[in-house]
């Protein structure tokens, strides 16, 4: 009797993990990559020097469609929050979830002046950054804050308050220079 129950045990448990091998569809979902890895990967779909079906970053992951059609997912560093910013000049949208290959902001391979502190008045980021071939400003910023944003290029300004707790946006479009 114990050895039936052994391989019945054992029967299930094989099942399971190929149920959720073919429900994940070979999704790579470990953490085998570092965090130096992933904002490598990040940044070369940006400056578009990486290619894939699509690739879009939600608060927790990276998750990529290659041109096979299979699909990876990578966690994101438990300390760090990615955001992408696309100042406009012209014409703001609404965006929560940004697409690393599809995504377009109008003011491409700009310099910005980027202030950002956090609800406790300590600087997080004061430098120049240049945006990216997308129109998009990538930032690693802390994650479980409240921050404020601040981005100016010409005399003209834009601000925001943005949030980097699990399930804020990663993609904001509503920062228009003025």
């Amino acid at each position: 009797m114990k050895k039936l129950m052994i391989g019945v045990a054992g029967a299930a448990i094989v099942a399971l993990g190929a149920y959720l091998f073919t429900v994940n569809g070979g999704k790579d979902e470990t953490n085998a990559v570092t965090s130096s890895e992933i904002k490598q990967m990040v940044q070369d779909f940006s400056s578009g020097n990486s290619t894939a079906r699509s690739a879009s970053i939600t608060s927790q992951e990276l998750m990529v469609v290659h041109e096979d059609s299979t699909e990876t997912t990578f966690s994101l560093p438990d300390d760090e929050f990615f955001v992408s910013i696309a100042p406009f000049e012209n014409e703001t949208h609404p965006c929560e979830i940004h697409s690393l290959t599809s995504c377009r902001g109008e003011m491409a391979n700009e310099e910005f002046n980027i202030y950002i502190e956090d609800n406790d008045g300590n600087v997080v980021m004061n430098q120049a950054i240049k945006s990216q071939p997308n129109g998009f400003i990538d930032l690693w910023v802390p994650r479980d804050k409240e921050l404020s944003i601040k981005i100016s290029q010409d005399g003209k300004t834009a601000e925001s308050e943005i949030t980097t707790f699990e399930q804020d946006n990663t993609c904001i479009t509503t920062m228009q220079l003025t």
